[in-house]
């Protein structure tokens, strides 16, 4: 065994290790909201900040983005260096990012602050689910990793509500900026009641080359995936200056396919790095020997396709609520946080039905549930669907989220090792995180190239409106996400459209309509997926148990 634990301080008991998991809990409770939250305020920012399309998607990308790209090596850090002492360190660097968020005046100042919370997130998420595997055993483990799981789902869920009303009721700015007294009572009652532990690591050396690869190549796919629709996808249809140097448009092939390509290269010499470093005995981002444990590989896929589902899910609803339907933020933060009301209640009821049908097969159940509501809203979603119709459908989606959510996490890790916590809990946030950037670029995309096929039809269909007009209104519409159909709709027949202007903005609304229910049904897809893959987890974990009670 390379890993020796070291279980002096692991012996916290009774009230005191309760307390400090609320306080864990807490500090994974201020990153996952501030994962969702800017959703439901896009609309706003993009308003505010003059953002395009690419530039929105960066924002509620980059976070993630940079959370997958460092968890793998701060969840090691924490195991060597201590994960409190890293928790600590990452609530710091999270406030820092927030506080630059909120003095943002540009799009470029407010990217540079989420990559900088995305660091501080990826600090404190490892170690956070590493210090619970670290600190509970038996039944006590269960139930602490049913809060860890329900609080991801949850908060997740309540993110657009209260980005909604902060938005709502004060400006943009407090989203982030309520952090900076939150993350300093987290950092007074951490080191009053969260117990310091660490693995005692006798492998040599840092693993900075596999850090280098694994930022480069995921940083790549997601550049490639986001950027594909603005600077095309093959032949260049704009330019792109970076570090001084800029790729026009008159270049023989666009940069995307280029950097897609550069990022699988990347991703494939991380693999081939760490099996070398496994091999050579010395330590490694990634342990791959993780995943010859079958539950862990399957509930790694199963989180990948969950994630991409549903944070696709969570950056497309938002503009289509706000822009088409035309409600406020703190409306659409309502309807959305009915994920939440979902996912509370049965994250709370997950403990009884996995004592009833196992953990396995409560993911899967709640994962039928996601999809099923998401293809329901693919068949009810119009530019006149009621708000109260979408929050009921979203209800149901949200108890298959807290289902799945509560009892994913401690199945992938059901059957690691307590000295490979932090490197298995890890990698699972890895996986949840990539997933999260995947489906903000993914889905995001796909609305995006779906509302420039679909608006202009329903532009040709609104009578003596010129074809310039209608040119130019598509490409607004694709620009801002559906952000010029709002103050159409405020100034009415004053807008320079005159007459036609009601007519335009429900042509708008509609494409807006047709889009989402295209990138929903691209979300749903995912799930689906994972639906499958739970499955076969299902099925591997319960061949696991059944040779487990042979050998006893």
């Amino acid at each position: 065994m390379n890993q020796l634990a070291d279980t002096r301080h692991n012996t916290a008991t009774g009230r005191r290790r309760w307390i400090g998991l609320g306080m864990l809990a807490a500090s994974l409770s201020m990153i996952v909201l501030d994962g969702t939250i800017v959703g439901v305020a896009l609309p706003t920012l993009i308003a505010d900040l003059d953002l395009d399309v690419s530039q929105a998607q960066w924002v509620n990308g980059i976070y993630s983005v940079v959370f997958a790209a460092l968890l793998l090596t701060s969840g090691r850090l924490g195991d060597r260096f201590g994960r409190r002492r890293l928790l600590i360190i990452g609530i710091v660097v999270f406030v820092a990012g927030s506080a630059i968020a909120a003095a943002a005046s540009s799009a470029a100042t407010l990217i540079g602050a989420r990559t900088v919370q995305g660091v501080g997130g990826a600090l404190i998420l490892p170690t956070t689910l590493s210090s619970v595997n670290a600190t509970f055993r038996g039944r006590d483990r269960a139930i602490a990793f049913g809060v860890w799981g329900a609080v991801i789902s949850g908060m997740a869920a309540l993110g657009p509500l209260v980005g909604g009303w902060i938005t709502t009721v004060f400006t943009w700015q407090w989203i982030f900026l309520v952090n900076v007294p939150i993350g300093a009572l987290l950092i007074i009652g951490v080191l009053a009641t969260v117990t310091e532990t660490r693995e005692r690591d006798i492998v040599p050396g840092l693993d900075v080359i596999g850090l280098l690869l694994s930022v480069a190549g995921f940083g790549l796919v997601i550049f490639g995936l986001i950027e594909g629709q603005s600077l095309g996808w093959w032949t260049p249809s704009s330019a792109i200056t970076v570090f001084g140097l800029t790729w026009g448009t008159d270049a023989a092939i666009s940069p995307i396919p280029v950097a897609l390509f550069l990022g699988a290269v990347a991703l494939t010499c991380f693999v081939l790095w760490e099996l070398h470093r496994g091999r050579a005995g010395r330590s490694a981002i990634l342990d791959l020997r993780l995943f010859r444990t079958r539950s862990f590989r399957w509930g790694n896929l199963v989180a990948l396709c969950v994630a991409i589902g549903e944070f696709g899910l969570l950056f497309a609803l938002p503009l289509f609520i706000v822009n088409a339907l035309g409600v406020g933020t703190l409306q659409a933060g309502l309807a959305l946080a009915a994920m939440g009301v979902g996912a509370f209640v049965s994250g709370a009821l997950a403990r009884q039905v996995t004592a009833r049908f196992t953990a396995p097969t409560t993911v899967l159940i709640g994962l039928v549930l996601e999809t099923v509501a998401v293809f329901a809203l693919v068949v009810t979603v119009a530019a006149s669907i009621p708000l109260w119709l979408l929050a009921a459908l979203l209800v149901v989606y949200g108890l298959g989220l807290g289902l799945a959510s509560a009892q994913l996490t401690g199945t992938v890790l059901a059957d690691i090792p307590v000295e490979q916590s932090g490197q298995g809990s890890a990698t699972q946030s890895t996986v949840r995180q990539l997933g999260a950037a995947l489906g903000t670029a993914v889905i995001g995309t796909v609305l995006a190239a779906s509302l420039a096929g679909l608006v202009p039809a329903r532009l040709d269909a609104v009578p003596a409106l010129p074809a310039a007009h209608a040119a130019t209104l598509s490409d607004a519409t694709v620009s801002a996400a559906g952000g010029t159909i709002e103050p159409l709709r405020e100034q009415g027949t004053h807008s320079r459209l005159g007459d036609a202007t009601p007519a335009v903005v429900d042509a708008l609304a509609a494409g807006m309509a047709d889009a989402t229910r295209v990138s929903l049904g691209a979300a749903g897809l995912f799930l689906a997926l994972g639906a499958i893959a739970s499955a076969g987890l299902r099925r591997r974990v319960s061949d696991g148990s059944r040779r487990a009670s042979a050998e006893r």
